[in-house]
């Protein structure tokens, strides 16, 4: 007689420490790129599609963009539970580099626009600008953390918001909006997989 052998159910499969879940980050910047610069796309120009109030799109890009930081912290300290000495310095070196990115950024605008007199300077670089920023801190994270999809979208949105700076200002929010934005939901469609693969 023959004993059966029955493999007990297995658990699904945890992402293991260190690996983080970018969706909810990917899915708030994503609005905020959609909602923020397609207001603005829309009602900007001289010869506006919409009627917007000026402080609408800000607003909407504001919400979208305290979301997606607030998700990100928490993606980042769940990071850091587990982790190594030398992992866990990396994460804090990566979180300071946020800082630092957005002062120089900060820095150069305001410096710029105050020896070059051209009024509507600070509305196109303050988006190209940190869609840059933000481009190139997520191409170190993606390097740092072995994230091939987070570097990829890094590379996307420095490459897309440099090359907005060619257009008006509506046209410059539209690219922002659909390319921008389409790239963070193309990164959180891609993160489950990504996930599921580390797991």
């Amino acid at each position: 007689m023959s004993t059966a052998t029955l493999t007990a159910p297995t658990a699904p499969a945890a992402i293991r420490a260190g690996v983080v879940d970018n969706r909810a980050t990917y899915i708030s910047f994503g609005l905020a790129y959609v909602l923020g610069h397609g207001a603005a796309a829309l009602s900007k120009g001289a010869d506006p599609l919409v009627a917007l109030p000026g402080w609408l799109p800000m607003t909407l890009l504001g919400i979208g963009l305290a979301a997606g930081s607030v998700h990100s912290t928490i993606a980042a300290m769940g990071a850091q539970r587990g982790a190594s000495k030398s992992d866990a310095l990396s994460g804090t070196l990566l979180g300071i580099s946020w800082a630092g990115g957005f002062a120089a950024l900060f820095l150069a605008i305001t410096g710029l626009t105050s020896i070059v007199d051209v009024p509507d300077l600070q509305t196109i670089l303050w988006p190209t600008g940190s869609g840059l920023v933000v481009g190139l801190l997520y191409l170190g994270e993606g390097a740092v953390r072995r994230n091939v999809l987070h570097y990829c979208l890094g590379t996307w949105l420095a490459l897309t918001s440099s090359a907005a700076l060619f257009l008006h200002t509506s046209a410059l929010f539209g690219v922002l909006a659909v390319a921008g934005g389409g790239g963070y939901a193309v990164a959180a469609l891609l993160e489950r997989k990504r996930l599921n693969a580390t797991a």
